[in-house]
Order: C-alpha cells, then sequence, then structure tokens
C-alpha cells in the first residue's frame, strides 16, 4: 500500500489513537472546535459529527489543542450488489493554521494501515481526490447509490467524490461498477 510509512509529524504535534466511547467531553468540544474551524458557517453538520462516531479516531494535538483528526467508522459498501465489510473514512480536518505540515497525511496512514488490517475495503468521500490518491486510495469512476427501504436511490452528485481503498481481503472489484452505501441522515456518502 502507496504511503504505508506515516510521514514524520513536526515536534509539536502528537497523535492519539482511542475509540468513539473513549472521547472525553473536553475531547468532544476540541473537535467541534477543529470542525467549526476547518467548516466554517455550519459546513459540518450535527449529522456529520455522528458520522464521525462509533469507530476509532486519530487525533493529532500539540499543546492541547486538537489540531487534526481523522476517524474510520464501520459500514457494509456493496460493490455490484457484493456487500463488503467497510472501513469508512470520516472527518479528516487539519486546524488552518497547521495545515501542510503532514499532519493529515500522517493520520490517513495510520487510518488506512487499521482499514486494510481489520476491513475488506477502504471508502471515503472527498472533494479533493489528489489528496488521498497518493496514499493508495482510487477514485470510484462507476455509478453511485444509495441503499434505502424503499429501494435504491441515484446519488449522481457523489459519482466523482467516492473513493476506495484496497486491501488483501478486497475481492475482485471494478472501479466501473456499482456502489452502494446504507441510507443515513445527512449525506449518505
Amino acid at each position: 500500500m502507496p504511503g504505508s510509512t506515516a510521514a514524520p509529524l513536526p515536534d509539536a504535534v502528537a497523535v492519539r489513537r482511542c475509540g468513539s466511547q473513549e472521547l472525553a467531553p473536553a475531547d468532544l468540544a476540541g473537535l467541534l472546535d477543529l470542525f467549526g474551524a476547518c467548516w466554517p458557517e455550519g459546513g459540518f453538520t450535527a449529522d456529520d459529527v455522528a458520522h464521525a462516531m462509533g469507530g476509532v479516531h486519530w487525533i493529532a494535538e500539540a499543546d492541547g489543542v486538537i489540531v487534526g483528526h481523522a476517524s474510520v467508522v464501520p459500514r457494509i459498501l456493496e460493490a455490484d450488489g457484493v456487500p463488503l465489510a467497510t472501513g469508512y473514512v470520516e472527518a479528516v480536518a487539519t486546524l488552518p493554521a497547521w495545515r501542510w505540515r503532514g499532519i493529515a497525511r500522517h493520520l490517513m496512514t495510520l487510518a488506512g494501515l487499521y482499514v486494510a488490517e481489520l476491513f475488506e475495503l477502504g471508502a471515503l468521500s472527498t472533494g479533493d481526490p489528489a489528496v488521498y490518491a497518493g496514499l493508495g486510495w482510487e477514485r470510484w469512476r462507476g455509478p453511485t447509490w444509495v441503499r434505502t427501504a424503499d429501494g435504491p436511490v441515484r446519488t449522481e452528485e457523489e459519482d466523482d467524490g467516492v473513493m476506495i481503498l484496497r486491501t488483501r481481503r478486497t475481492p475482485a472489484i471494478a472501479l466501473t461498477g456499482s456502489l452502494s452505501c446504507d441510507w443515513r441522515p445527512g449525506d449518505s456518502w
């Protein structure tokens, strides 16, 4: 897997890994501050926060301030109807003053190693695919769908932003096939 060695961090930054259930109230407050700074004017909703919970977090801190974050939550994606246990990456963020120092790359490398260890597939949705391509993530080129109680619903607006990470457990899949996720409040992808 490209980028399997985490890039070095600035000396002032330490990274810790924890489960969502281990996040203290101060951690949650720090994450909300980070998300607010990275997505001003309400760009990161309560649904987005909820989507980032229920899995594993990598938190970068400097002088007691959270300066970066990435989480992986378990989901089931279906590639051409085949269900795959997926580590879905959520809430990748770096405090604006700390960007371009390798923090997000470091966190994504750790998240990718975790996905490769435990899941059949990694996935994420992004508006900036180039950030992840260098770490082994591939752009999904086929149609995307969301599975609802009423049947599948096409999500054309997501077609260009979904990326996957193959693991040693990933079956043969075509990047041009159909990919679907389960419905959830807010953005399904």
